[in-house]
C-alpha cells in the first residue's frame, strides 16, 4: 500500500511521463520557422537554379521561409554530409542529384555515406538529358564527327566538369567509356567557370546541362552536339539525341530532395504533401519547363517511389563506372 511519502514520488514520475510524451509528440511534428534547403553546389549552376526555383515553390505550399544555401565541395557530397548529420527535425534537406545519391557510390573508392542508410528520402524533383556542347569553332557539329575528332585528339584535348564525382563528371566518364577514349579531365568548382574556359577554347567539352547550357547554345557562344535523353528535350527541341546519331547513349540527370537520416515519418508526412503540392503549382512549372527540367507525375514524387528509385539507379550505374576504371579519393 502506498504511504504518504510515496504520494510526492508518483506524483513526479506522472508529471515526467507527461513532459516527455509531450516533448515526443513535439518531435513529431515540424517546427515553425525558417527551413533550410542545401543546394550542395556554386551559385548560379544547374543544381542552384533548381532549388530556388524549388524553395520558393515549397515556401508557397508549406507557407514558412525556405532559405538555400550552398556549401559547395567534394562534388557535393560536403553539403550532402552535412544535412546527413543534422537533427532529424525536417528543417533542413539537401537537392541531391546523380552525382551525390547514385554515381558517388560507385566512384568513391570508400564512399562518404551511403545513399539511402544515411538519408531519408524526400521525393523525386525533375529529371532531365544532358547536352554535349563543344567550343563554337571545334571543327565537328554531328555525334558522328564529334566522336572522330576526339578519337583522333583525345591525347590532346580535355573536357570539363562541376567537379569530381558531379553529374557533369560522371556523364563524360560513362561517354568516354563507351566510345573507348581516355581524355584528361579539368574538374571546377561550378559550371560557371567550366563554361567560360569552354567558350575561350580551354577546354573541348562539356556534358552540361540544358538549364545551363540552353542560354549559350542559342546566343551562338557553343555548339550542342547532342541531347543523351531517349526522346528530345522540350526546352532544345532541334538538338538531336545521340541515339537518333547512332550513338546508344542514354543518362538523364535527376534532381531530388533529401533529409536527415531517422526523420520522424510524420514529419515527412507533412513535408512530403507540401512537396508534392510545390511542384504543382503554375509558378514551379512556368520556371522549370523552358529550362527543360521534367516535373515527374505525381506518383513519382512520393518518399516510398524515390527510395526505390535511387536504390535502382545505385544499381544500374555501378557496372559501367567501375568498368571505367575512375574512381574518386
Amino acid at each position: 500500500m502506498p504511504t504518504f511519502h510515496d504520494r510526492p514520488v508518483c506524483s513526479v514520475i506522472v508529471t515526467v511521463a507527461l513532459v516527455l510524451g509531450a516533448s515526443a509528440a513535439h518531435a513529431q511534428t515540424l517546427k515553425s520557422g525558417t527551413l533550410s534547403l542545401v543546394v550542395p553546389f556554386a551559385s548560379g549552376g544547374p543544381s542552384d537554379v533548381a532549388g530556388r526555383i524549388l524553395a520558393q515553390g515549397l515556401q508557397d505550399a508549406l507557407g514558412q521561409t525556405v532559405v538555400v544555401e550552398n556549401p559547395v565541395g567534394g562534388g557535393g557530397t560536403v553539403g550532402s554530409l552535412r544535412v546527413s548529420r543534422g537533427t532529424p527535425d525536417g528543417s533542413a534537406f539537401v537537392l541531391g542529384n546523380n552525382g551525390t545519391h547514385s554515381w558517388s557510390q560507385s566512384l568513391y573508392k570508400v564512399p562518404p555515406y551511403d545513399a539511402i542508410k544515411d538519408f531519408t528520402p524526400l521525393g523525386l524533383a525533375v529529371e532531365s538529358p544532358r547536352v554535349i556542347i563543344v567550343p563554337k569553332d571545334l571543327p565537328a557539329n554531328t555525334m558522328q564527327e564529334f566522336i572522330a575528332y576526339v578519337k583522333a585528339n583525345q591525347d590532346k584535348i580535355q573536357f570539363a566538369s562541376a567537379g569530381a564525382g558531379s553529374a557533369s563528371h560522371v556523364s563524360c566518364i560513362l561517354l568516354n567509356a563507351m566510345l573507348g577514349v581516355n581524355v584528361t579531365h579539368v574538374p571546377y568548382r561550378g559550371l560557371g567557370p567550366a563554361m567560360t574556359d569552354l567558350i575561350a577554347g580551354r577546354v573541348q567539352y562539356i556534358c552540361d546541362s540544358v538549364s545551363t547550357s540552353k542560354p549559350q547554345i542559342e546566343g551562338g557562344h557553343v555548339k550542342a552536339i547532342a541531347t543523351t535523353g531517349l526522346k528530345r528535350s522540350p526546352a532544345l527541341p532541334t538538338i538531336a539525341t545521340a541515339k537518333e546519331q547512332g550513338l546508344d547513349f542514354d543518362v538523364l540527370t535527376w534532381q531530388g530532395l533529401f533529409l536527415a537520416k531517422d526523420t520522424p515519418a510524420p514529419i515527412v508526412q507533412q513535408l512530403s504533401a507540401g512537396f508534392i503540392k510545390a511542384l504543382d503549382l503554375p509558378s514551379v512549372r512556368g520556371r522549370f519547363e523552358p529550362i527543360g527540367e521534367e516535373i515527374p507525375t505525381a506518383d513519382r514524387r512520393t518518399p516510398e517511389y524515390f527510395s526505390k528509385f535511387v536504390s535502382g539507379e545505385i544499381a544500374r550505374w555501378s557496372g559501367p563506372i567501375k568498368a571505367s576504371g575512375v574512381t574518386v579519393e
